[in-house]
């Protein structure tokens, strides 16, 4: 295995081994982002469905762990252009990075396709200095795809972290609109 290593290494053109470098990169970065992100949405999604429960039950405010809180407290009339400010603010924050897993999402491949071109054209390149025929190029377009399978492999993660993070999302801005709107309810009975 790591004599394979080794062979792939010295044979693999310096821009393939630099796109496999980058995507080795997003990969990490992705990673960070998503469980990041990922456990704190899911501890304010915690927050909030307490908070909501707690008002369902007949409390007359939002916990002070709810996001609504630091509106609310700053307002001294609660009304729909406060909760929709609330709103927006919310969405802003559950979405923090979001928009980096969907740019990798959709750049990965294009790049690891971009390793695979360099490293295509360099096995051609090489296949008039040296025999063996169909060997050499079936050997030299296998080492080449492994760009394109790394891109498409760090998208497909990148896709799924952006998902799971989007439908974690749209739960907590849900609940804090339900606690905005039982609010109001309360205030205009």
């Amino acid at each position: 295995m790591l004599n394979n290593l080794i062979d792939f290494y010295l044979k693999s053109h310096p821009v393939t081994l630099g796109v496999l470098f980058f995507l080795a990169l997003y990969f990490i970065a992705i990673n960070w982002v998503f469980f990041y992100r990922y456990f704190t949405i899911k501890n304010w999604y915690a927050a909030e469905k307490e908070s909501l429960e707690a008002l369902l039950l007949g409390a007359q405010s939002v916990s002070k762990n709810s996001y609504l809180n630091y509106f609310i407290k700053s307002e001294n009339s609660l009304n729909k252009d406060l909760f929709s400010l609330a709103l927006l603010s919310a969405t802003k924050e559950a979405t923090k990075g979001m928009t980096f897993l969907s740019i990798v999402a959709s750049t990965a491949p294009f790049i690891g396709l971009f390793g695979t071109v360099v490293s295509i054209l360099d096995t051609f390149a090489h296949i008039g200095t040296t025999t063996g025929g169909m060997s050499i190029i079936a050997n030299g377009v296998a080492d080449a795809l492994i760009a394109t399978a790394a891109g498409i492999f760090v998208a497909v993660f990148a896709y799924t972290y952006h998902q799971i993070l989007k439908r974690k999302s749209y739960e907590t801005i849900n609940l804090i609109q339900m606690q905005s709107e039982s609010l109001l309810a309360q205030h205009v009975s």
